[in-house]
């Protein structure tokens, strides 16, 4: 290993915020052992891809990022190569066998184990594929924060829900909740070291509790974090249809710190195709979640996930889907073509639909959502917004980017010392993806 390279470590992550956290644990668990993090490539001995599963296109992406480092390994005896994360838990060493430049493989349930495996490579030189079918690898205290003042904060790992179309419970496991006192303790140090929002994370963070021996739930704990003193803002996702209860908005509307942000995946709005999904709820009941939202938050955000041209659906189903979107106007829709995943139901399902049609459905669905979320965001011009500033805008140096309680990124001229604050922008621009304005001092 050349001096020059010795300790450093390049990762690149896809997906989910729960991957995110993931790599905060990797590059953790690794700066225990010395290394250093690095943004280039070039300067790294160790790079590291955190995979995502749900989609075809993240598996195809990984491989062409793959190829992308081919070069670099072939010029470099000094370089391991690491895969991890969903990808990597479901194939196996069926990565190495397309690319067998690939050093490591490794899986969601044993993160903590990576650096020995690091040094089993440096030591032997052969390849390793170390991945495990379960396991819970997660001690809260133990991560490298990128964001100083915002943290993920897992609360259930897995998902015991089998949608037909998803392979999380394959690649996350079961569903195991995190002990709430151990939850609380680790956000009251977060907050003593300046963090003012957290995101509770999980699969399905409505189930959080049912695996435990005590009588706690989701409700229960998010209003048990949100007494934590000098805690600005709560965050939570991702939440299950099924399992979205009253208790849950009522906490929601007591509690001024828990923001008033709900990401409800909504997949389909054909009754249909929900039985097809195994998703456990209709679109009536779907409905009366959002009509209970609307009457009981003030300042309501709805966010969405909708899947287009699942296996079997029809024009029929796909109206039923765009009448769903036009009554619930969410402020904005991440929308998906279907994409099979091997080892689910959905994949051995018959897709007569041609893949033509299912873009111009998913197009016809993504004008109609870009032009709700403008109207949504018009809502906010000449608004005065609370806004936590997080840094400087990757795409201009002279602007500052902040998120509203609603998640909204904000672009504003500001000041390095705003970072880390709350701040109030009057909002001036409207987009479909953003606002901007100025900051409004007192």
């Amino acid at each position: 290993m050349s001096n020059n390279l010795e300790k450093k470590v390049y990762i690149e992550t896809f997906g989910c915020q729960m991957n995110e956290y993931d790599s905060e644990r990797i590059l953790y668990c690794l700066e225990e052992k010395g290394y250093k993090t690095t943004l280039s490539p070039e300067e790294s001995n160790i790079i590291i891809i955190n995979t995502c599963a749900v989609r075809e296109k993240a598996e195809n992406r990984l491989f062409g990022h793959l190829g992308k480092f081919k070069n670099l390994k072939e010029s470099r005896n000094d370089l391991i190569i690491c895969v991890g994360g969903c990808t990597a838990q479901s194939m196996g060493k069926e990565i190495q066998e397309k690319c067998p430049f690939v050093d490591i493989v490794f899986g969601t349930h044993n993160i903590s184990e990576l650096p020995s495996l690091i040094d089993r490579k440096f030591a032997s030189r052969k390849s390793i594929c170390s991945v495990i079918n379960d396991g819970f690898d997660y001690e809260l205290d133990k991560v490298n924060r990128v964001n100083k003042y915002s943290a993920l904060v897992p609360v259930i790992i897995g998902c015991n829900n089998f949608c037909t179309y998803c392979i999380v419970p394959y690649v996350r496991g079961r569903e195991k909740s995190l002990n709430p006192d151990t939850i609380i303790e680790n956000i009251k140090k977060l907050v003593f070291d300046g963090v003012l929002e957290v995101t509770l994370l999980g699969q399905n963070v409505n189930s959080y509790g049912k695996d435990l021996s005590i009588d706690i739930d989701f409700p229960i704990l998010l209003e048990k974090v949100s007494y934590i003193k000098g805690l600005k803002r709560i965050r939570f996702m991702t939440s299950h249809p099924k399992d979205y209860s009253k208790n849950l908005i009522q906490v929601i509307k007591d509690r001024d710190n828990i923001v008033s942000h709900i990401h409800l995946p909504l997949q389909s709005g054909s009754n249909r195709v929900l039985k097809l999904m195994n998703r456990k709820y209709s679109r009536e009941g779907y409905m009366d979640i959002i009509d209970n939202v609307k009457s009981n938050i003030k300042d309501y955000s709805i966010t969405t996930d909708i899947i287009v041209g699942f296996p079997g659906e029809e024009k029929k189903d796909f109206e039923d889907t765009m009448d769903i979107v036009e009554k619930v106007r969410c402020d904005r829709a991440f929308t998906f073509i279907y994409s099979p995943r091997n080892g689910t139901s959905a994949a051995e399902m018959a897709d007569p639909v041609p893949l033509k049609e299912k873009k111009k459905w998913f197009n016809e669905l993504l004008e109609i959502q870009n032009n709700i979320s403008f109207e949504r965001n018009k809502e906010h011009l000449g608004k005065v917004v609370k806004v936590l500033v997080e840094s400087f805008s990757p795409k201009d140096a002279d602007m500052l980017e902040g998120r509203m309680e609603n998640n909204m990124i904000v672009n504003f001229k500001g000041k390095k010392e705003s970072i880390g604050k709350i701040v109030d922008i009057k909002i001036e621009k409207t987009m479909s993806f953003y606002l901007s304005g100025r900051i409004i001092t007192k």
